[in-house]
């Protein structure tokens, strides 16, 4: 479970040129669900998946993941409990290396060790059987370097990557944005599959109010740093979800009416 408690952050303090995002903002991420964390561009999500995994500070607040407080922890240190698959489908992987390097290296997170080390014949059965899982054919490219992949191939490595190690927090930035619809429906279903196996509490951007509903349990919308929607997905239509998204947010009150008034969708006022 992951607890966001008073968060405060503000870009450019004191200058004519001063954003306060996030004002004593709290979320709290169920465990071992996926939570779809949706809105327009500027209101916050991506700076909030950055304040979590430790690229960005934040000015104040807490920061509580299954019970242990990583707010003061560097982002590399807070790296052996979030796993986080980008945009950039080069991101998440080293395109300079083989597939089998990257699951290697993947494997040893969070461990010291040296390059002779690093890959161990122990684990080509496990690796094997866990690239045998994407259905892609990867399990018979391991010597590939992964430069050579496309897009999807890459995201879906990534994803693997993150899961094989269990991370207390998975965080999915936009991570079929770069892809066509064809492959970024793939990625989608090999998302799925993996977080149904493995269990993961995850965070997942999404422009797409299709992908949002189908493949989260839980709608977050944020707009100017404040949560203006919190739904399960099963409670929302894709038709309601885009009516409230085109809206501009500021619009809704908290008593909704029509039919999701009724449906346990709980708005708040912006």
């Amino acid at each position: 479970m992951l607890k966001i408690q008073n968060l405060s952050k503000t870009f450019n303090k004191d200058s004519e040129n001063e954003i306060k995002l996030f004002e004593n903002f709290s979320l709290q991420i169920e465990k071992n669900k996926c939570t779809a964390l949706i809105g327009p561009n500027g209101c916050g999500k991506s700076t909030l998946l950055n304040i979590i995994a430790g690229s960005i500070l934040m000015d104040s607040g807490q920061i509580i993941l299954n019970g242990k407080d990583i707010s003061n922890l560097k982002e590399e240190e807070r790296a052996l409990y979030i796993g986080r698959v980008y945009q950039d489908p080069s991101m998440g992987v080293s395109p300079s290396l083989t597939i089998l390097e990257n699951m290697s290296l993947a494997d040893k997170k969070g461990e010291g060790f040296g390059l002779k080390k690093l890959i161990k014949k122990d684990n080509m059965d496990k690796y094997v059987e866990a690239l045998k899982s994407l259905g892609l054919g990867l399990e018979n490219k391991l010597n590939t370097k992964v430069k050579f992949l496309s897009g999807g191939q890459r995201q879906s490595l990534s994803l693997l990557m993150d899961a094989i190690k269990h991370p207390d927090l998975l965080l999915l930035d936009e991570h079929t944005a770069a892809l066509d619809p064809k492959t970024s429906y793939v990625v989608m279903k090999k998302t799925k599959e993996l977080l149904d196996k493995y269990q993961m509490s995850t965070i997942m951007i999404s422009h797409n109010m299709k992908d949002a509903i189908e493949y989260s349990d839980r709608i977050v919308m944020l707009d100017g740093g404040q949560i203006v929607l919190d739904t399960p997905s099963s409670n929302i239509s894709e038709e309601e979800l885009m009516a409230i998204y085109k809206s501009k947010l500021d619009k809704y009150i908290d008593k909704p009416k029509g039919p999701s008034a009724s449906k346990g969708i709980i708005f708040f006022s912006g």
